[in-house]
């Protein structure tokens, strides 16, 4: 077993979910069991599922949950560029958690390649 908890994606991961729950509250009501709900699903299976996969013992294993996370940062990504357009919120509100997102897209797909995956 891996201790996830010192992996800089798992800890980002969670920066992300925090983030994002964080930024829901300032959505419309009425998107709170549509887009609210989705974002918060998405972001927290990202250090959700790093968190689970360090618990497998194949690295094959390990790999298809690390693929699962990064899904995930790429499927939140969509819901906040969606919300940039919707102007449901501004830009600049969202930029910090795009950029999150950007750089654990990025150290994912590089710990899967280390991963042999």
């Amino acid at each position: 077993m891996r201790n996830y908890k010192e992996l800089l994606i798992w800890k980002k991961g969670m920066e992300i979910w925090l983030l994002s729950y964080k930024l829901t509250k300032s959505l419309p009501k009425e998107e709170r069991f549509g887009l609210v709900s989705q974002i918060n699903r998405a972001s927290s299976s990202i250090p959700a599922n790093i968190a689970e996969g360090s618990s497998r013992k194949s690295q094959k294993d390990y790999a298809r949950f690390i693929q699962i996370a990064l899904g995930s940062a790429f499927e939140l990504e969509t819901f906040f560029i969606g919300i940039i357009r919707l102007n449901l919120l501004r830009k600049d509100h969202v930029e910090e958690v795009l950029q999150l997102i950007t750089d654990e897209q990025k150290m994912l797909s590089g710990f899967l390649k280390k991963l042999g995956s």
